[in-house]
């Protein structure tokens, strides 16, 4: 992975691209998209606990090899805490770009990145804070864990205060997104056109799943949002959220910078769904019968209209 980042302590440093007016007429995937990939780790603080395993069977006449039993190193808010924003990191790395390769790096596109720069590093360096908090009360915890754990504790399963905080990482890294064609190896003759193929055909599979996660992503909420305004004047409301609402719009801002092949039919769907949602807020559409029948039939139109669709694991 090109350009990794660990991001403690340090200034993160911002993607360029060249300026070429030449490209800048007809910009290609690889002038208007990066690959980016985010990697953490952190200490679970659980351990496999054989002994106990064997005890619990031999109590209750059970076999050792149908028996796992873990402990809980430590009961500590402040390590749930790194969990936590662990889970949400990921999670955000995830909304943010499109899938690229089966695992590791993944696509963000040139106007993505404004966004996410900025709330993904902010985040890291949140992470590293909490494991601050953390080791400021790691000695303590364990004092407490021992007195919670009884005979199952074990000094020899905690760290070293110096070798756990090793355990804590935060890793980002861009790397050029390689234009489609751009095929260097020495290979002779046929061999080259052969493996050159199969790159080309492998580039465009992946950008095929980039869109269709994409579409996929989409449909979730705008169907979501059909099925909550299923109900007439006289019927007892089901209730929603006020994120019934934000959260197609939020699809639609992915759309409007993450259409990367320049897909003319996501777009049309992009423009029906703004126009759909204009002036609709959460609160008109509870008081409102006739705003939510017509945002409803509007939303139902442009369902009936989306391409069919290949299933994610394509």
């Amino acid at each position: 992975m090109n350009n990794i980042h660990n991001l403690r302590n340090q200034p993160t440093q911002s993607p360029t691209n060249p300026s070429n007016p030449s490209t800048h007429s007809a910009p290609s995937l690889s002038s208007s998209a990066m690959l980016v990939e985010l990697c953490i780790s952190i200490w679970e603080g659980r351990k496999k606990d054989k002994g106990a395993s064997d005890s619990v069977a031999r109590d209750n006449g059970a076999q050792k090899k149908m028996l796992n039993t873990t402990k809980k190193l430590l009961d500590c808010e402040q390590l749930t805490a790194i969990k936590s924003m662990a889970n949400a990191m990921r999670m955000y790395h995830r909304d943010a770009t499109l899938p690229w390769s089966q695992s590791g790096p993944r696509l963000l596109t040139n106007l993505q990145f404004m966004d996410y720069h900025p709330e993904i590093t902010g985040m890291i360096q949140e992470f590293y804070n909490l494991v601050d908090q953390f080791m400021n009360v790691y000695t303590w915890e364990v004092a407490d864990a021992q007195a919670k754990l009884g005979n199952l504790f074990d000094i020899n399963e905690y760290p070293d205060p110096a070798t756990l905080r090793r355990r804590f990482r935060a890793q980002l890294g861009y790397s050029m997104l390689p234009a489609k064609g751009d095929f260097r190896i020495d290979i002779a003759g046929e061999g080259q056109e052969v493996l050159a193929k199969i790159m080309a055909d492998h580039y465009d599979e992946q950008m095929a799943r980039a869109m269709t996660d994409l579409w996929h992503r989409l449909i979730k909420p705008v169907k979501n949002m059909s099925g909550m305004l299923d109900y007439g004047p006289k019927d007892k409301p089901s209730g929603f959220r006020d994120t019934l609402v934000s959260n197609v719009e939020d699809m639609l801002g992915m759309l409007k910078t993450c259409n990367i092949a320049n897909d003319p039919e996501m777009e049309r769907v992009r423009r029906e769904l703004s126009a759909a949602l204009r002036g609709v807020t959460p609160e008109g559409l509870r008081m409102d019968a006739y705003l939510r029948s017509d945002t409803k039939r509007k939303i139902d139109t442009v369902l009936l209209t989306l391409p069919q669709l290949p299933s994610l694991d394509m």
